[in-house]
């Protein structure tokens, strides 16, 4: 079998990866949730994070640079993308108020700590 970049190139690259610009993993460990993702690029005033009733949202947005004083250039290929970028992940019954965050050579590091099951529970007293 022969690799897809043999038979279509560049041609539908920007087709297929649309939107998969923010790989990430996401794993459970010690009653946390981890979130790394790759946000090469970015800077962190760059990225947004928010969570609303267990669901967390990454924002990036990168702006484009518009270069007046070397005007005549004329690029021969570009491939760096502008815009805004977003995911979204419902992970439940997570402690809002505990979550961090931490972006490091561009992977952003997201713990948030999951909200102890037995702590929410409420027993019903019989009469």
């Amino acid at each position: 079998m022969l690799p897809r970049r043999f038979y279509f190139d560049n041609a539908l690259d920007q087709f297929f990866e649309e939107g998969n610009n923010m790989k990430c993993d996401i794993y459970e460990k010690d009653n946390i949730y981890h979130v790394e993702m790759d946000l090469p690029g970015f800077t962190k005033d760059e990225i947004k994070i928010e969570c609303n009733k267990g669901t967390l949202s990454v924002t990036a947005s990168k702006e484009e640079k518009h270069e007046e004083e070397d005007s005549d250039k004329k690029y021969l290929r570009r491939e760096r993308s502008y815009g805004k970028y977003s995911r979204s992940f419902y992970l439940n019954d997570v402690d809002e108020d505990k979550i961090s965050a931490k972006f490091d050579n561009g992977t952003l590091t997201i713990s948030i700590p999951k909200i102890d099951a037995n702590e929410n529970k409420k027993y019903i007293d019989i009469k």
